[in-house]
């Protein structure tokens, strides 16, 4: 037993003295990998590997600038941090740091740790922007289509509101539509500068399928689109039963008609058995075994 103490006390000795030996001297792997991932204005700072005996504190700033630090980016286990409303200013430009650290409650007599630094990020220049919804309508002389689109919202708000990408890039912001007929893969384009799009030089009683994404000219080529939406198609007034439903839907409707008439017969049969049966009873004839 006393040994067994003695063996405890040691490991944990020899543990602090590799802890305090690692905050001295400063060995803790540095992080790889640092990016920057930001969708509609949520950003966050990402790298590798997970820590094992230390942690990561996070520094950023904007370009020549003095650094600051997130609260919840200091002495962390994680390998990302939400810097989302640390940046600000979303027109300026920022630098990250990610320090390897020793972890909570270890002290250390280093000045500086071994750090990583990003690539420089500028949020209205490059975050990434999510597909919009829009809704489609047909005006009844069937001459004239509708989008109305729903700018994406961003995960940044003022005076309690949440901010949509109209919020922030105002005129910038234009939506490509890309649309076709029903039947066909040929493709048109229209721009426009606000989401309400009237498409009006389409074919009378056709249906078209329509695509729309944000556009933003004033950015590199790389980053002026935004993600695709979902594809939503008009009616066509000429589609035949066939070419409303599916093969999978005409289907199932059959196989449950089919059904509803084996078992309207299976009902039909077993009533008529049974009423022949009650009635050779009444008569007294012997029943005969099917």
């Amino acid at each position: 037993m006393l040994r067994t103490k003695s063996t405890a006390a040691a490991v944990t000795l020899v543990t602090l003295i590799f802890l305090r030996s690692n905050a001295v001297t400063g060995i803790y792997p540095t992080a790889q990998t640092v990016t920057w991932k930001s969708t509609n204005f949520k950003t966050i700072l990402t790298w590798e590997p997970i820590p094992t005996d230390y942690s990561y504190t996070v520094e950023f700033s904007p370009v020549a600038r003095d650094k600051q630090r997130n609260s919840n980016c200091i002495r962390i286990s994680t390998t990302m941090c939400d810097l989302t409303s640390s940046l600000a200013d979303l027109n300026s430009c920022y630098v990250a740091d990610v320090l390897s650290e020793p972890p909570l409650g270890v002290t250390s007599d280093l000045t500086e740790f071994p750090h990583t630094s990003s690539s420089r990020f500028c949020p209205a220049n490059e975050t990434d922007i999510g597909r919009p919804d829009f809704k489609l309508e047909v005006s009844d002389n069937k001459k004239t289509t509708t989008l109305y689109v729903t700018d994406p919202l961003t995960a940044l708000f003022r005076d309690g509101r949440q901010l949509t990408i109209r919020d922030i890039f105002s005129d910038k912001l234009h939506y490509k539509v890309t649309y076709r007929k029903n039947k066909s893969s040929g493709k048109k384009v229209f721009i426009s500068p606000t989401g309400v799009i009237e498409l009006s030089a389409l074919d009378q009683g056709e249906s078209y399928c329509f695509n729309v994404q944000a556009f933003i000219p004033s950015r590199s080529i790389d980053k002026q689109l935004g993600e695709l939406s979902q594809t939503q198609c008009s009616d066509d007034d000429e589609q035949s039963f066939f070419e409303v439903y599916s093969v999978g839907v005409i289907v199932t409707v059959i196989l449950l008609i089919l059904l509803l008439i084996i078992i309207t017969v299976v009902i039909i049969v077993c009533c008529r058995r049974k009423k022949s049966a009650l009635k050779m009873e009444k008569e007294g004839v012997p029943l005969q075994s099917i």
